[in-house]
């Protein structure tokens, strides 16, 4: 269980993470001419309408969480299987577009009292520093290509047409593999996802963070 000081440092930027996320995928899918999210009410920035409660209660018990998927109906796209992959990487690049403008703020406003004061910093200046961290994680996790991660969803609407059954097949099995890469990383001590995640989000949060 993470303690009080953790939780309101992640847990900040990790629900507008989160937020961002799911109103992306609902945004290119309505403008891709699936309107099921906004029908659904799902194309705010109010938190709450996209949190999990299981989710939500797992990321302070267990350091790992989720929201609500925005639903998406394919049938409704122009170009299913072409749209998809657009809806599909519109959550990460939302995570990286936050963590992006969290960076500039840091670096235009924080970073000198933060190199200056490095044990004395204010809450919000870490409470930015965490965000740009999670949001690059959440970012590199979701393009991982196991169902249901939307990287999965890319390798589908880059796949040729006639591969495309086979790796679907996989679907099935994918939250089941996915599920015991976190439980092998936070119960067993085998982190394989932070070996997966880290060699990019951890360059990545140091250049955005000016470091």
């Amino acid at each position: 269980m993470l303690d009080i000081q953790t939780i309101l440092l992640f847990v900040p930027g990790f629900i507008l993470g989160l937020t961002f996320h799911e109103v992306a995928h609902g945004w290119v899918a309505d403008k891709l001419g699936d309107p099921t999210a906004r029908r659904a009410g799902r194309l705010t920035l109010n938190p709450l309408a996209h949190l999990d409660p299981l989710g939500s209660l797992m990321l302070v018990f267990a350091g790992f969480g989720w929201a609500k998927p925005v639903p998406v109906n394919p049938f409704n796209l122009k170009n299913p299987r072409r749209d998809m992959l657009w809806v599909a990487l519109a959550g990460p690049a939302a995570n990286l577009i936050f963590a992006l403008v969290l960076g500039i703020i840091f670096q235009l406003l924080f970073k000198g009292q933060f190199q200056r004061e490095l044990f004395g910093s204010s809450v919000l200046t870490l409470v930015i520093i965490m965000g740009v961290r999670i949001n690059i994680i959440l970012a590199v996790f979701n393009l991982i290509p196991i169902p249901p991660l939307d990287g999965s969803r890319i390798i589908v609407g880059l796949l040729p047409p006639s591969m495309t059954s086979g790796y679907e097949t996989f679907e099935r099995f994918g939250p089941f593999l996915l599920l015991g890469l976190i439980l092998l990383g936070n119960f067993a001590g085998i982190p394989i996802l932070h070996y997966i995640i880290e060699p990019f989000a951890g360059p990545i949060t140091k250049i955005l963070l000016g470091f």
